[in-house]
C-alpha cells in the first residue's frame, strides 16, 4: 500500500510543478508550491504511515544511517518523470521525510537570468566563482547552468563531488565526472585531496563545509584550475568574510593574499514567489577586480558594497538593487522584497516613497553621506 501511496504523491508533486513534499506524523502530505505550503486532502499521517513511506524508498545503507545517527540524505531516480533529493529525519521519535524535486531539465543562463557576464567567467582558465545564499535559494541549479554552458561549449575534463549528486549531466563536448560523497568517495576534503591526479581543467565542490575544504578548494583555484562551489552566506561582502574567520588568526593574513588573487566572482542569490506564479532569483553579483582585490588584502572588506555599486559596466549588483527592480517590474511582492533585503528599512522606506510617488533615488542617504567611509569591523580572534 505505501509504494502507491508514495508514487502518487510523488507524482502529484511533479503534476503541480511543487519543489518539495513534507510528510510529517501528525499531519496531512505538504507541498511547497510557488513558495508556500499546501496540504494534501489525504489522511493525516500516522507513525505507522510515516514509516512505511520512509521505507518504501530509502535505501538499506539510509535507513541504517537514520538508526545509528537519526537523519540520512540521498537522491533517487523516480522513473524518467523526475529525481528527489531527500532528508530523513527523526523528530519526537516518529520518522519525518522531505523530498525535494530537482528539475530533470538544464536551464539556460537566459531562464534564470544570470548576469552576461558569467559566461566570459566560465571559460576562465583558473580561479574560484562562488555561489552562495540560504538553503533553497537555487544555488545548485545556478551551478549545474554554468557547467552545462562549459559542457556544451568547451573541451574541458570537469569532475565535481557532490553529496548527493543531483543534477545528472552527460557528456557533451567535455567530459563531465561526477562523484558523490559517502559513495564514491567518503569526504569533500578526500575527493578534493585525489581530484588533482584526475587532470581536471573544471572542478565544483559541492559545499565548502569546513577548514581543510576550504583550503583545498583555494589551493585547487591555485594550481590552475577553475573552481565552483558553494557556501550558505549571504551578501559577496559577508561571503569574504565567513571563508577568512573559518580560519585561525595566524593564517587569516595568507588566506586574505590567497582569495585576493584567486576569488574571480561571487555570485550571491534569493528565490522569492513570482506573482503571479512561480519562483524568480534575485541576485547580488561581485567580479573582482583589482580593486577589490587589494580591498581584500587589504582587509577592507567593509567597502565591497560601494565597489559593487560603482561597477555596474562589469554587471556587478547588490541585491537589494535587484530586489527592487523586480518589486519596481511588480514580479515580487513589497513584504518578500523587505523581507529578503539587506537593509528592510532603507528599501521599506523607499517603497513607502515610491506609494507616496517621491523621488526615491533620495531616500536612505543622509547629507554629506557619500564622501564618509564606514569604520572597518573589529576583526575576530579565533
Amino acid at each position: 500500500m505505501a509504494t502507491i501511496h508514495i508514487d502518487r504523491l510523488l507524482e502529484t508533486v511533479i503534476k503541480q510543478g511543487a519543489s518539495d513534499l513534507h510528510l510529517t506524523v501528525g499531519r496531512p502530505p505538504v507541498i511547497r508550491l510557488h513558495g508556500h505550503l499546501r496540504n494534501l486532502e489525504t489522511k493525516v499521517l500516522a507513525p505507522d504511515d510515516s514509516v512505511a513511506l520512509m521505507k518504501a524508498v530509502t535505501p538499506e545503507r539510509n535507513q541504517q544511517e537514520l538508526q545509528e545517527e537519526g537523519g540520512t540524505d540521498y537522491a533517487f531516480a523516480f522513473g524518467d518523470a523526475g529525481r528527489f533529493r531527500v532528508s530523513v529525519f527523526k523528530q519526537k521519535g516518529n520518522v519525518a521525510m522531505v523530498l525535494r524535486l530537482i528539475p530533470s531539465r538544464l536551464l539556460t543562463f537566459d531562464e534564470i537570468g544570470l548576469p552576461n557576464i558569467c559566461r566570459a567567467l566560465c571559460r576562465r582558465p583558473r580561479g574560484m566563482f562562488l555561489v552562495t545564499g540560504p538553503t533553497g535559494s537555487g544555488k545548485t541549479t545556478t551551478l549545474a547552468t554554468m557547467l552545462d554552458y562549459i559542457n556544451k561549449n568547451l573541451d574541458r575534463h570537469i569532475v565535481t563531488m557532490e553529496d548527493p549528486i543531483e543534477y545528472y549531466h552527460t557528456h557533451k563536448k567535455s567530459i563531465i565526472n561526477q562523484r558523490e560523497i559517502g559513495n564514491d568517495v567518503p569526504s569533500f576534503a578526500e575527493a578534493l585531496r585525489r581530484v588533482l591526479r584526475m587532470d581536471p581543467d573544471v572542478i565544483l565542490v559541492g559545499e565548502l563545509r569546513d577548514l581543510e575544504t576550504i583550503g583545498a578548494a583555494i589551493r585547487a583555484a591555485e594550481t590552475g584550475h577553475l573552481v565552483f562551489s558553494t557556501l550558505h552566506t549571504t551578501g559577496c561582502q559577508g561571503t569574504i568574510n565567513r571563508i577568512i574567520d573559518a580560519f585561525p588568526h595566524e593564517q587569516q593574513e595568507q588566506i586574505r593574499v590567497q582569495l585576493s588573487t584567486n576569488l574571480i566572482a561571487s555570485l550571491s542569490q534569493a528565490l522569492l514567489p513570482k506573482i503571479p506564479k512561480g519562483m524568480v532569483a534575485a541576485y547580488e553579483f561581485m567580479v573582482v577586480t583589482p580593486a577589490i582585490s587589494n580591498l581584500i588584502r587589504e582587509n577592507k572588506t567593509f567597502r565591497i558594497d560601494s565597489m559593487i555599486q560603482t561597477g555596474k559596466k562589469y554587471g556587478m549588483q547588490l541585491l537589494d538593487e535587484h530586489l527592487w527592480s523586480l518589486y519596481e517590474a511588480g514580479l515580487i511582492s513589497a513584504e518578500d522584497c523587505v523581507d529578503r533585503s539587506r537593509a528592510p528599512g532603507q528599501l521599506q522606506d523607499k517603497i513607502d516613497a515610491h506609494r507616496r510617488g517621491l523621488d526615491v533615488d533620495k531616500i536612505g542617504k543622509k547629507p554629506g553621506e557619500e564622501g564618509e567611509e564606514p569604520e572597518p569591523p573589529t576583526l575576530r580572534t579565533s
